[in-house]
């Protein structure tokens, strides 16, 4: 067992006072995840400067301690906590913040790896422009790095491994590896910043990045669209594409059992069916664009196009078609978590296939339920126009005939299961690799992928003291 006390105070000495936290108050934040992982840390040291990283990951190489990254700790898989053990440093990015330069003819912006998503767009706003990545969490933009964020708008501006220009990186040892490219074109061989994309932090700490931004719009329009089926939501996605690529932003899509819940448990949300009864999928579309409303009216395009839809052979799957604001329209969608929580147990999935079987997928999982788990409700919602769902399944734990810690990794094993050998899907579309899924990416991950990981990993870090995930 390591040494807490003498540890900590030779690395006071190295970094100072006031980046070690010791006392058991102060760790409790860095030791759980925002849904799941709960460990223990042996202490939490807050580097300030990349090259304070690379004095600790030294001090940790040379010591053999075992080194949890950790940005805001959003993760939804684990990945950012420390284990059970008490052995584990959790290295916090929180005080790496001092960079954020922002280049607007360029239009990248270089930053550390610990200032937070909401404070790059509130620097970037003043210049016109945002980093596309829109989600319902505040990480830090070197933890969006290593689980490459998606987000609701991916459909129109790719996830982070799309937006990332350059990287700074810190490996195992304290070797400082500086790629911090600025230029959108560079064919010179290894694009080296990709082997750091989506690797949980295991492979090195990302304590810099460039970034490419992009114009802030001007003008949106939204709908709501209430689709009979999952076919026709597909059909709707593809006429909206084909019409109106330019400008499309987002498509997300609602299950009537998803959307049931917001309206139920927060009435302060305007429900556009009233005491109808929602069909049975409901597409949440936005259009956006720089234009301003005198050159292009989007509201007025988005209402003509989905009433020529509606007019068409295909319009027959659509019920309904709301026209409203972007900030209550979005309200519904961010608030279906939560009203799912106000249900019952949710076991959440976050999973994608190929677009053209969505429907196929989702109709597969509900049989399954009804066939052996009737008590289980899927409550499925997403972002059906890049492949991706949140398929929650919902119960009542009081009244369930199998008790949750045997039905959990059952249901766990049939979805994955289903998605990834019945049709070709992945069993974590953007939530990344951490102990929450360890045992299926060990299951479903090709034998020489882990075998190049394996390689991979042996390079950068021999002595396997980083993180807990398992790419190998």
């Amino acid at each position: 067992m390591h040494d807490a006390a003498r540890i900590a105070a030779d690395l006071r000495n190295l970094l100072g006072g006031d980046a070690v936290l010791t006392d058991p108050e102060d760790l409790v934040k860095y030791e759980s995840g925002w849904r799941y992982g709960k460990g223990k840390a042996l202490l939490v040291v807050r580097p300030g400067t990349t090259a304070d990283v690379s004095k600790l990951l030294a001090y940790c190489h040379a010591q053999a301690i075992r080194v949890m990254p950790q940005g805001a700790n959003t993760g939804l898989v684990g990945a950012s906590n420390p284990d059970a053990s008490g052995e584990m440093l959790v290295l916090s990015l929180e005080r790496l913040t001092r960079r954020l330069d922002i280049d607007p003819i360029n239009r990248t912006a270089l930053v550390d790896g610990g200032v937070l998503l909401s404070t790059l767009n509130a620097a970037l706003v003043a210049q016109g422009l945002m980093f596309p990545i829109d989600l319902g969490a505040d990480p830090t933009i070197g933890g969006m790095i290593v689980t490459n964020t998606g987000g609701t708008r991916l459909l129109k501006y790719g996830d982070v491994r799309h937006n990332l220009q350059g990287v700074e990186v810190v490996l195992a040892d304290g070797t400082i590896i500086d790629a911090l490219n600025h230029l959108r074109k560079n064919n010179t061989g290894l694009d080296l910043k990709q082997l750091f994309v989506g690797t949980s932090g295991v492979f090195g700490v990302v304590t810099g990045a460039v970034l490419q931004v992009a114009p802030v719009p001007r003008q949106q329009a939204t709908a709501l669209v209430g689709c009979v089926s999952g076919d026709a939501a597909l059909a709707l996605l593809q006429a909206l594409e084909r019409d109106l690529a330019d400008v499309f932003t987002a498509y997300e899509v609602i299950s009537a059992n998803a959307l049931g819940p917001v309206f139920a448990h927060h009435p302060d949300i305007r429900n556009p069916y009233g005491a109808s009864q929602p069909p049975a999928y409901t597409a949440l579309v936005e259009l956006s664009s720089t234009l301003p409303l005198d050159a292009l009216d989007l509201p007025e395009v988005l209402e003509e196009r989905l009433g020529a839809f509606l007019e068409g052979e295909a319009g027959e799957g659509l019920t309904d078609v709301f026209m409203g604001k972007p900030e209550d329209f979005w309200a519904i969608r961010h608030h279906i978590s939560e009203g799912l929580r106000s249900e019952g147990k949710v076991l959440a999935f976050d999973i994608s296939v190929p677009r053209s079987r969505m429907a196929a997928f989702t109709e597969a999982a509900v049989a399954l339920l009804a066939k052996d788990h009737p008590f289980v409700r899927a409550c499925d919602f997403g972002h059906w126009g890049d492949g991706g769902t949140h398929l929650n399944l919902v119960w009542d734990e009081s009244t369930a005939p199998v008790p949750t810690d045997e039905l959990v990794p059952l249901l766990q094993a049939r979805i994955y299961e289903l998605a990834v050998k019945g049709f070709d899907g992945s069993f974590s579309a953007e939530h990344g690799v951490g102990p929450h899924n360890q045992r299926f990416y060990d299951a479903y991950t090709p034998e020489v992928v882990r075998a190049l990981n394996g390689a991979l990993k042996a390079h950068l870090d021999p002595k396997r003291i980083m993180g807990t995930t398992r790419l190998d």
